[in-house]
């Protein structure tokens, strides 16, 4: 793959050395060049010159002239772990910054939002807009004048531990709805953040990997909802990744940084880095970065004093990083404001109204045989609600987005309170929590009732002199246990003897402490390992073992944190569903069972398994046996193996991380208050094998360039682009969701013959056939079969939302501009269309488009 700054090398065209050195305003103008293969456009975009204030630029020149080198360093680096540093000499005050895509997470409780990829589910930027104005509300009252949200980047597969903080697949979804939640935050006068440019994703040695990619593909898939905040919702704030991109760190990177941030799109704000993702300060000065948090750790008067005054970084490009700064403070109004002090805010009813409303519309019904739901309060006398996701509330995933709500309701009270006192609701866990597992585990002990020898070594491998003693149970792990690192990691091994009762698959579960490492091996072989890298949660396999057959189990454990925190088990796989869990099962007349994963699942710092968390495969399936009116809910940030389980249910519902009001939405959607509205933002994959992702998705070590690599080897062919156009079928297809009424499209009017350059308008028939209200997602798809290179077969360009009454009808319109059929010309470095036969489609997913018509499009 071509390398970023290799192409700017080989002839790509440039701002010109001078500005990109001076991070000067002016850009190039709309232009466009004549081709004999087609059309070569730039997006239109004035000129800078002509959309600055430029009375404001002048008072901003005259403020920076007055501060000395050190003073305008100072102001280049955070402090606080949440602040900028003010200038009182120039006016400007402390800024301060918060966490939180779906509240601001700091300074006391805050009202929790959908998570992104549920925001997606919605497909509705009205919504979104709603989201991103409460927030600011709730931000600005707060005293945060920067909220670091949203969250854009691609879900190229489904274990990303941050997919629920995004969007979707889909870059044309994620611009539009990233344009409506920027405009919304930011028209209360708080400046939003998009992050984290880009090709973010993956969390597994994000700090060190990078993501190869071609420049294509960046620009068709990785930067458009980037591109989209700068130019359409003129967004005050951008965050770089933490990953390398072809190679360098994007907190450094010139190419994406002056080339294209700064110089193609005309992003006049603050490039900050992501909280410790600067290397080298002197790179990330002299390329572009405006604002190093959370403390300069780097771009500081050590390193940047010496590198000015060598000429090694021109004085305006210190210059600019204040004007930035001040420029951002001015629009923002924060230059009125007082330095924030610590405010508590009582919970508005308002943004309450907003997060459930982003519930409702989120919630993805994909399967409804035998019209199991809506429930009928009056037929149903018991319900039973089961599983880890049902009880307390899961609002959110892990990480940095983690918000502490005001209150959160869980799926079992809402469930609860939707039924009503004549329905009798019954709930169990249904599977025992991992150190019951641990405890409950049945090793061979010796007459002195002891089973497990342990030998301690001070050594972070297993050498050295050692002590030894013998215990119990090995279940001395603490899921939330946060002990922060060792001042020496040290290792132990722990030895046991595991005769199984009886012939069959039994489960083998270890658990270890954030940052700590383990090797569970049952029989001489490795069964579970955690790298030191990887999140804290406990990790699983199925293994069959044979009755009276004893085996040797061993963990060698190497302790990274301040504490120990460990603990592995053997029980048969038959067990793990509770007696309880099957009893309340077979009683009620309905069963829905609650899985997923939750905070200390999925989440920043480490990806997820495809696969449910442990037992839970287990749990349904029973369930299912035992109640053949068996309802799934799935709560993760995208798709999870359901093979195991899916033909056996009869109803199956993704609630991804539904905020604070989750419980309420769902409530209301299984008893028929609201009929289900969401669409899938993602492609639920079948297998994992399927995912065009799949052979190349693990960062592989370069040992010439000394850090791993993620080839995106898949290119374009991300999601449904890959299914849509390999012609497989995917378990459920992006687009995709089932609602209890039903809708009918017809009469497309569309011209025949249409030019790129002035766009094509394009209009179709909606009409609510069914005896209910609700809300369908009309979606247009465009494929260009005459491409002179390959294209996807299918690419979103139009989709509105439409809520209508039984027998109501509307009319739907788009309009399709020149992108819409353009794709990037890498030889040309630019936007292309090849003139010919394009086709439009459309429908309510991907896979099901009944309207086609065929346009001629001209340059």
């Amino acid at each position: 793959m071509t390398d970023c700054h290799s192409a700017l090398a080989t002839g790509a065209p440039s701002v010109g050395a001078a500005r990109r050195r001076h991070f000067l305003l002016t850009i190039a103008g709309a232009l466009t060049v004549t081709l004999s293969q087609g059309t070569l456009a730039q997006a239109p975009h004035p000129p800078a010159d002509q959309r600055v204030d430029r009375t404001l630029e002048h008072r901003i020149d005259s403020l920076v002239a007055t501060l000395s080198l050190e003073d305008k360093i100072k102001l280049i680096g955070g402090t606080g772990w949440m602040y900028t540093f003010g200038q009182s000499s120039i006016g400007l005050p402390k800024i301060r910054m918060s966490d939180g895509p779906f509240g601001p997470r700091t300074w006391g409780p805050s009202t929790g939002f959908a998570a992104g990829v549920m925001l997606a589910a919605a497909w509705d930027p009205a919504l979104a807009h709603r989201v991103g104005t409460a927030l600011g509300v709730e931000s600005k009252a707060r005293g945060v004048s920067i909220l670091l949200g949203p969250g854009v980047n691609i879900a190229r597969e489904p274990q990303n531990g941050r997919n629920f903080e995004y969007f979707s697949e889909d870059p044309f979804l994620n611009a539009r709805l990233a344009v409506s939640y920027i405009t919304g935050v930011q028209s209360q006068g708080v400046i939003a953040t998009i992050k984290h440019f880009a090709a973010n994703n993956y969390e597994t040695q994000r700090h060190f990997a990078s993501s190869d990619v071609d420049e294509r593909t960046l620009r068709e898939l990785y930067f458009p909802a980037f591109e989209a905040a700068i130019r359409k919702a003129h967004v005050g704030a951008v965050m770089s990744s933490y990953n390398r991109v072809n190679g360098t760190y994007t907190s450094q990177h010139q190419h994406m940084i002056l080339d294209v941030l700064k110089g193609e799109w005309g992003f006049d704000g603050l490039y900050m880095s992501d909280w410790r993702a600067t290397h080298d300060g002197v790179e990330a000065a002299k390329n572009g970065l405006d604002l190093e948090m959370p403390s300069p750790l780097y771009m500081n008067a050590e390193t940047l004093v010496p590198a000015v005054k060598s000429g090694a970084i021109p004085m305006a490009a210190i210059d600019d990083k204040i004007r930035r700064l001040l420029r951002v403070a001015y629009r923002f109004g924060i230059m009125d404001r007082q330095a924030p002090g610590k405010t508590v805010v009582a919970e508005g009813a308002a943004e309450r109204a907003v997060a459930l409303d982003a519930a409702r519309e989120g919630i993805v019904l994909l399967k409804n045989n035998q019209h199991v739901l809506p429930l009928a309060p009056n037929t149903i006398k018991t319900i039973a609600v089961i599983g880890p996701d049902a009880w307390p509330a899961v609002p959110g995933g892990g990480g940095s987005s983690r918000v502490t709500p005001f209150r959160a309701k869980s799926f079992l009270e809402g469930i609860r309170d939707a039924a009503g006192d004549k329905v009798r609701v019954l709930y169990a866990p249904g599977l025992p929590a991992a150190d019951e597992l641990m405890h409950a585990t049945a090793f061979d002990r010796e007459p002195s009732g002891t089973a497990i020898t342990v030998e301690q070594f001070q050594s972070p491998n297993w050498t050295g002199p050692s002590t030894m003693y013998k215990t119990r149970f090995a279940d001395d792990w603490v899921r939330d246990l946060e002990s922060g690192p060792a001042a020496q990691s040290v290792s132990s091994r722990w030895t046991a003897k595991f005769t199984p009762p009886v012939t069959g698959k039994y489960l083998v579960l270890g658990a270890a402490g954030d940052g700590d490492e383990y090797t569970l091996s049952v029989d001489g072989k490795a069964v579970v390992t955690q790298a030191s890298d990887v999140g804290p949660f406990p990790r699983w396999k199925i293994v069959s073992l044979t009755a009276g057959q004893t085996v040797p189990v061993k963990m060698d454990y190497v302790q990274n944190s301040a504490r120990p925190n460990m603990g592995f088990g053997i029980v048969p796989l038959d067990s793990l569903v509770t007696e309880e869990a099957k009893r309340i099962a077979a009683e009620a007349d309905v069963a829905v069972v609650c899985v997923g994963f939750d905070n200390k699942l999925e989440g920043e710092g480490y990806d997820r398994t495809w696969e449910l968390p442990w037992g839970q495969d287990e749990l349904i399936n029973a369930v299912a046996a035992a109640n053949h009116h068996t309802i799934v809910t799935v709560t993760a940030g995208g798709g999870v193996d359901m093979q195991p389980w899916i033909d056996n249910v009869p109803a199956v519902l993704h609630t991804w991380y539904a905020g604070q009001e989750g419980g309420t939405a769902l409530g209301e959607i299984l008893f028929g208050a609201r009929s289900p509205e969401g669409k899938l933002p993602i492609t639920l994959d079948r297998a994992w094998t399927d995912n065009p992702v799949h052979a190349h998705d693990t960062p592989v070590w370069d040992s010439v360039a000394g850090f791993p690599r993620v080839q995106y080897a898949e290119s374009l062919m991300v999601g449904y682009r890959y299914y849509t156009t390999a012609q497989r079928k995917p378990l459920f297809p992006f687009g995709f969701g089932l609602s209890y009424t039903t809708f009918a499209m017809s009469n497309v009017h569309a011209p025949k013959q249409g030019s790129a350059k002035k766009g094509v308008d394009v209009t179709v028939d909606v009409v609510n056939t069914g005896k209910r209200t609700g809300a369908e997602v009309v979606q247009l798809y465009v494929g260009d079969p005459s491409a002179k290179v390959q294209r996807p077969a299918r690419e979103l360009k139009g989709f509105q939302k439409v809520r209508l009454a039984p027998g109501q009808r509307t009319t739907v319109k788009f309009h399709l501009d020149e992108r819409a059929f353009a794709y990037y010309d890498v030889n040309a470095k630019g936007w292309r269309v090849d003139p010919g036969k394009f086709v439009v489609y459309i429908g309510n997913s991907v896979d099901e488009t009944p309207l086609q018509h065929t346009i001629q499009i001209d340059p």
